[in-house]
C-alpha cells in the first residue's frame, strides 16, 4: 500500500525537504520523480502581475486524494504527495509540487505525469490572473483535456 498525502496551503514549501520526506526510511525506493509548477509572468500573450487561486476546502482535498488513489491503482508506486498553494501568488512563485516514488523510474515518471495531467483538469481550483487589462479567470485548455485523454479519461466538452 502506497503512502499518499495532499496539502492545500497558502504557505510556500521547500521541495528539497519534501523530496527527502517522500523517500525517507524506504529502502525499496529506486526512483523519485517530481513536478514543480510556478506562476508565469506571461499568459496568452499578456503580462501577468499576480494570480489568485481559490478552492473549496474539503472538496478539493477529497478530489486530489481520489486522484492519488487512481495513480496507486494504475502504477506500481510506493508513495505520492501533492502540495497545491492557494491565495495570492506572484510570477515565479511555486504553485504545485507532485512527488512520486517507486522501485523503477518508468512507474514513477508515468505516475507523476498522470497526476499533473489529472490535476490540471479535475482538481477544483479557480485561478484569476491580474493583467494590464484587468483581472481574468483562467479557462480550461483543450490541450489539458487532451493530455488527460491519453490516460483513458475523457473530459466532457461543453457545446458553444
Amino acid at each position: 500500500m502506497a503512502s499518499l498525502s495532499v496539502s492545500i496551503q497558502n504557505e510556500d514549501f521547500d521541495i528539497g525537504q519534501e523530496h527527502q520526506a517522500l523517500r525517507a526510511q524506504d529502502e525499496r525506493v529506486g526512483a523519485v520523480c517530481s513536478f514543480l509548477g510556478t506562476v508565469r509572468s506571461q499568459s496568452d500573450g499578456q503580462a501577468v502581475s499576480a494570480m489568485a487561486l481559490e478552492h473549496y476546502p474539503g472538496m478539493t482535498e477529497k478530489a486530489i486524494m481520489a486522484m492519488l488513489n487512481q495513480a496507486q491503482d494504475r502504477f506500481d508506486i510506493h508513495a505520492a504527495r501533492i502540495i497545491h498553494r492557494i491565495g495570492e501568488l506572484m510570477p515565479g512563485d511555486q504553485i504545485v509540487w507532485v512527488g512520486v516514488t517507486s522501485a523503477h523510474r518508468g512507474q514513477s515518471f508515468q505516475a507523476c505525469e498522470f497526476l499533473i495531467d489529472y490535476l490540471k483538469t479535475q482538481a477544483p481550483f479557480w485561478k484569476k490572473e491580474q493583467t494590464p487589462n484587468g483581472a481574468r479567470w483562467v479557462d480550461a485548455r483543450v490541450s489539458d483535456d487532451d493530455a488527460l485523454a491519453r490516460w483513458g479519461i475523457e473530459v466532457p466538452r461543453q457545446a458553444i
